[in-house]
């Protein structure tokens, strides 16, 4: 399918992301924002949905995107021992974002989603705090870095080199063009099942000298997958809360491409949000256009297709890293 200017997701009018790294000897790891919108998303609320594909994960503020159909945060990932000091710097940012422009704000829904970096980071030690993510929303643009960056730092794929992904794609309907975009932060998955273009890839790279010479230095059980992926998905089209889940429910789809049969320990949770209906709060009375369910069908390929290539994308712009206690994640690069 056609692919947006950057094959981002911030091809999506309005949507902006930004990261913080954080690269020592000691710490792979980071925080990623993706801003939904350049109004003061809090008083400017987007229809949103999320879907749970397998629930081993720790996130903040999907029970009441579940109950309300609405995003008012911006979204940020992390690691998972950091969930809750990123919380801490929404509602930080959102707190002085509301006062300077004389909102007033009593209560508050951070959506915060993490991966496991332990494999390469110090998690324990909890790098990210507060002043990261302020800076990075102050630092979201539209042309933004992927790879080994911000939330995706110490991240694996595939058991290679992970870490953060988009992609984008164009959906024409009535004459009109719309997008579709997607970021991950990738963290799952078992290289023996990691197939690319139908060729079993992950096999193959698991029989090359590279990948023996190294493979002392990974000190894991291959046999299991043991990670998370969240996948983060925006749109300018005009559908409703529960079309919007629908879509989201197809990115297992993008995922099954590549290989991943999301095993007992991975947590693959999929936040979406589309900028066509931005409610304001003094509304009481909300007009929505909303698509005719039977046109979603190119909705879902487009969802699906973004999703793989989203995923393939973090790993493709990944360097191979070596973590804090002398592990090593490959890039897939270096078998290409």
């Amino acid at each position: 399918m056609k692919k947006g200017q950057y094959n981002k997701i911030t091809d999506v009018p309005g949507v902006t992301v930004g990261h913080v790294t954080i690269d020592t000897e000691q710490h792979k790891t980071g925080v990623t924002v993706v801003m939904p919108s350049n109004e003061n998303v809090f008083n400017h609320k987007l229809t949103a949905a999320c879907h749970v594909i397998n629930g081993f994960g720790k996130t903040t503020g999907l029970t009441q995107i579940e109950e309300l159909g609405t995003l008012e945060s911006p979204i940020a990932l992390t690691n998972t021992l950091n969930v809750g000091l990123v919380q801490d710097g929404l509602v930080e940012y959102m707190v002085e974002k509301c006062r300077s422009e004389d909102v007033v704000l009593k209560s508050f829904n951070p959506v915060v989603a993490e991966c496991n970096d332990s494999y390469l980071n110090d998690i324990q030690v909890r790098a990210v705090k507060q002043s990261h993510v302020i800076e990075a929303i102050e630092s979201a643009s539209v042309d933004f870095a992927m790879g080994d960056v911000g939330c995706g730092k110490g991240t694996s794929c595939h058991q290679l080199k992970g870490g953060v992904g988009s992609a984008s794609r164009i959906v024409e309907l009535a004459g009109e063009d719309y997008t579709l975009g997607v970021l991950v932060q990738t963290n799952h998955g078992r290289l023996h099942d990691l197939v690319v273009d139908g060729k079993p890839l992950g096999q193959i790279i698991m029989g090359t000298k590279k990948y023996e010479a190294h493979r002392a230095s990974m000190d894991e059980d291959i046999s299991l997958d043991k990670g998370s992926i969240i996948i983060v998905l925006a749109t300018d089209l005009p559908v409703s809360d529960r079309q919007l889940k629908r879509v989201c429910k197809r990115a297992s789809v993008g995922l099954a491409r590549l290989g991943s049969y999301i095993g007992h320990g991975s947590g693959e949770i999929v936040i979406g949000f589309t900028t066509a209906h931005q409610h304001n709060s003094e509304d009481v009375i909300l007009e929505m256009r909303q698509l005719k369910e039977e046109k979603l069908e190119n909705v879902f390929q487009a969802m699906v297709s973004a999703v793989e290539e989203a995923v393939l994308s973090s790993m493709l712009h990944a360097d191979s890293v070596t973590g804090h206690d002398g592990k090593v994640r490959l890039a897939l690069k270096e078998f290409l």
